[in-house]
């Protein structure tokens, strides 16, 4: 099985936006009890997505960070080939999604069925096949 990190999940997660970094440690933790060997997985997107902000900021920091956990080795990279980028035009034609969330569906699409894709974004879980796992903040008791 595998956890497939959106950008929008893997900075909630390293950037400790709570009650987010909450949210997605709880899911995964929650996913990693239920099923024997989850592993990380994610794209070259991420790894560029996630880097641009602390980038921009000049936050060392958060950049050192990010650079960790990407260099972990027991991540699997999912690499836009060809393959995936025809996948990903027919996803964002298919499903209306933007060029970045079509890419990111047809990596996630690569690792098969079993695969969850963690993500803040709803507009995924129109896409046939992936297994979404929406990261929403704990609701306050009324």
């Amino acid at each position: 099985m595998w956890a497939f990190f959106d950008t929008s999940a893997l900075i909630y997660l390293i950037e400790g936006r709570e009650p987010l970094a909450t949210a997605v440690r709880d899911r995964l933790a929650g996913l990693v009890a239920r099923h024997d060997g989850v592993g990380v997985a994610l794209s070259r997107l991420t790894w560029l997505e996630a880097r641009v902000g602390p980038m921009k900021a000049n936050d060392a920091g958060t950049l050192q960070r990010y650079d960790d956990f990407f260099a972990r080795p027991d991540l699997r990279w999912v690499e836009m080939t060809r393959d995936v980028v025809e996948l990903a035009a027919a996803v964002r034609v298919r499903h209306s999604l933007r060029t970045p969330d079509a890419l990111q569906a047809a990596c996630c699409l690569q690792l098969g069925a079993k695969h969850w894709l963690l993500t803040g974004d709803a507009a995924f879980e129109r896409v046939e096949g992936l297994n979404v796992v929406l990261l929403r903040t704990p609701q306050a008791p009324p």
